[in-house]
């Protein structure tokens, strides 16, 4: 029997081992630890390969998020909306920042819904979060729509979205700010935690400057307060020399997307992501392979047994689901679909044949139904 994890770890070590390990024993050698020249470049290229005025590293995903909000001027008593398909980190930024998330549903697509957000607008609505999910970004148009009318801020967290863009632009590229993970298993990975806050606006990354690094300035005196929040020198390194074949990367996944909806797009009871070459608006990266499935928990127990591994994002809950958190809202929608989704192995390190032997596998798992 063939093994295909859901994703593989060590490889993403082994399979540049001589060159990651030139350049961690040349960082190390030199001493380089904290905020170094790895840093400023891995900043620049990034926001060269964005279009963008400034791309600042930051410890991790979900401070990006914090500290783009605060930047932004989000405070207490102000609501974000946000879709309950996300990750706890998306919802916990806001309340961090002493805000108030107000969840909201996801569309067919699987990303937050236009429609959902326009009905959730309070007088204290002061930002739509939209959360590029699965690598693909949302609907834009109809959000910045929506922004424009009722005079909102948008702050992407776009941690799955790396390289995704809609009708020709970036995410994270089309509000005051966005944000990126860096953790291991995203589409550029380091070996750790890491993150990026993106904006094209001086007075917002000035304040992320400072936040990052405990709310210095440029002379030194603390000027605002904030976090010890630097990414750290050594997977600035490991992210920029691997930023440098992200391109590769990307087709990579797109061309696993597309031998996967090749061979699984005749299965009625499927729910496939958008093919590559779907929509001329949407250029996917494929994070994640979230599909749907009537007989969702059969399929992944079928899938275990016969050596792929597969996961429900997020431990099978949306955040409205949470029930210690105390949300009041209902979202059937979301709710419905958390009965159906799970993701499919995902990672530019698969090959032809590992893919193929997991669309094997689900075909004989729909042929025991028949």
């Amino acid at each position: 029997m063939k093994t295909v994890p859901f994703f593989n770890y060590p490889a993403l070590f082994a399979t540049q081992e001589s060159e990651i390990t030139a350049l961690l024993l040349d960082v190390l050698k030199r001493g380089a630890y904290i905020m170094q020249k790895e840093l400023s470049q891995f900043e620049e290229h990034l926001a060269d390969f964005l279009g963008v005025k400034y791309a600042i590293g930051v410890a991790d995903g979900t401070i990006a998020l914090v500290m783009a909000l605060r930047g932004a001027g989000i405070q207490h008593g102000d609501e974000v909306i946000v879709p309950s398909h996300t990750f706890i980190a998306s919802a916990a930024s806001i309340h961090h920042a002493g805000a108030t998330p107000v969840l909201v549903e996801c569309a067919s697509d699987h990303l937050i819904d236009p429609d959902s957000v326009k009905q959730a607008i309070t007088n204290k609505t002061k930002a739509i979060m939209p959360v590029q999910l699965n690598g693909r970004t949302a609907n834009m148009d109809a959000l910045q729509a929506i922004a424009d009318e009722y005079n909102l801020l948008i702050i992407e967290d776009s941690a799955q979205a790396l390289g995704s863009k809609y009708k020709g632009k970036y995410a994270s590229t089309f509000g005051i700010a966005g944000t990126f993970s860096f953790y291991p298993a995203k589409l550029l990975g380091c070996y750790g935690d890491g993150g990026a806050v993106i904006t094209n606006d001086d007075q917002l990354a000035a304040k992320v400057y400072s936040m990052r690094d405990h709310g210095r300035g440029e002379s030194g005196d603390v000027v605002l307060w904030g976090y010890n929040a630097r990414l750290d020198n050594i997977q600035a390194a490991v992210l920029d020399f691997k930023l440098k074949t992200f391109p590769e990367t990307v087709e990579r996944r797109r061309s696993i997307a597309a031998r996967y909806d090749h061979a699984l797009s005749s299965i009625s009871d499927l729910t496939l992501p958008p093919a590559p070459d779907a929509s001329p608006d949407h250029f996917d990266v494929y994070q994640n392979y979230e599909i749907e499935s009537g007989h969702r928990d059969q399929l992944r127990e079928y899938l275990k047994d016969h050596g792929v591994g597969t996961i429900v994002q997020w431990g099978g809950k949306a955040i409205h689901q949470f029930e210690d958190l105390k949300f009041n809202v209902d979202l059937p929608y979301t709710t419905h679909f958390f009965t159906r989704c799970m993701m499919l192995p995902m990672h530019h390190l698969l090959s032809d044949e590992d893919v193929d032997y997991v669309c094997e596998q689900i075909h004989q798992f729909y042929s025991t139904l028949k």
